[in-house]
Formats: C-alpha cells, structure tokens, sequence
C-alpha cells in the first residue's frame, strides 16, 4: 500500500483516492457538507485554507490544504 502525503505530514492510500477536485464548485460544497454530516469527512488541512478535496472509495472525503495539481504530481512520482 503506497501513501500519499497529502500536506502537514498527513497520509493516505494512494490507490484508494477516486477524485482530486478544487473545493470551489457548489456541488463539491454539498459534498463535504454531507460527508460532515454522515461523519465521512476527513479534515487534513491543519486548520488552513481547504484548496483541495479527495474523494475515497470508501466514501470518506478528505480535506487537503494542498493544491489538487500538487496532489496530482505527488500521485505520478509515486508510480
């Protein structure tokens, strides 16, 4: 199992993430309201500004203050 650090020493399953998206969009909004609600969501952005959202294929949704194009090349380096 690969780990992605997904920013302030925060990890998790490379091959488990469905989506990196911006947090900017309504229904991304939605999103992480429901999970916050469902207690699915994942805060990892150490009380920082959330820039992007992961979506697992367990359903959680992990919060990143990371950039998603950041994310994206970590996820390429590690392949």
């Amino acid at each position: 199992m690969k780990l992605l650090n997904v920013g302030f020493g925060n990890m998790v399953a490379a091959g488990r993430i469905v989506a990196v998206v911006a947090p900017d969009s309504a229904p991304v909004k939605r999103l992480i309201q429901e999970a916050r609600d469902g207690g699915h969501l994942i805060d990892a952005t150490a009380g920082r500004r959330t820039r992007a959202v992961l979506m697992m294929d367990t359903g959680h949704v992990v919060l990143s203050a990371v950039q998603p194009e950041t994310i994206a090349g970590r996820m390429q380096n590690e392949e």
